[in-house]
């Protein structure tokens, strides 16, 4: 795992898109972590309900992997209200199956494009910032929404795994090159 090439301080890290901003989490996104960790629906294919202090550890997590590798999950912003709706972004905990950018959003979110919208600025920044030579999307072969945002993106599937413990869940590794992200990305015309 390196750290970001060249990156600017995670404190001034931001990613503005249409509708959208992405940057690193800071402790002040507690309670909207806290908020997105209980929701049901929205943690269903992402682990299950959290409580408050697991949230808490979710986030530190984030915020330790900013700060020692220079990339983690990105906070999602939309622009126009200023609310809190997700993380997305790179992903590579220790015995991960690769090099990941994945994504979660409220499910108050869904259905309007911002995770296809997040998941493409993710994608371009960890490839003009990071030395990967894929991208990954671990999905579940029941998460139907997760497979046809990781096929909007230009994802293949590409082989079956299994995540480390204590999550030793059997996964679809959906996968692209930094080759083929430049011609998925001039197909999505974001």
């Amino acid at each position: 795992m390196e750290r970001a090439n060249s990156m600017k301080s995670e404190a001034s890290l931001v990613i503005e898109t249409q509708r959208l901003i992405l940057r690193p989490p800071t402790l002040e996104d507690l309670p909207d972590w806290v908020r997105f960790a209980e929701h049901e629906e929205t943690m269903r294919h992402l682990g299950g309900v959290q409580s408050p202090s697991n949230a808490w550890r979710s986030l530190m997590t984030m915020i330790g992997a900013w700060s020692a590798h220079g990339y983690a999950m990105f906070c999602v912003i939309e622009k126009s209200s200023g609310t809190w709706i997700g993380r997305i972004g790179p992903w590579q905990p220790l015995d991960w199956p690769g090099t990941e950018v994945g994504w979660g959003l409220h499910a108050d979110f869904w259905h309007r494009g911002f995770a296809l919208e997040a998941a493409a600025a993710s994608i371009d920044w960890v490839f003009e910032n990071l030395d990967w030579p894929e991208v990954i999307h671990t999905i579940a072969a029941e998460n139907l929404p997760s497979i046809a945002l990781a096929e909007k993106l230009g994802s293949k599937y590409h082989r079956q795994a299994v995540l480390p413990a204590p999550i030793s869940l059997e996964i679809g590794v959906w996968q692209q090159t930094p080759g083929q992200w430049v011609e998925n990305r001039k197909r999505l015309g974001l």
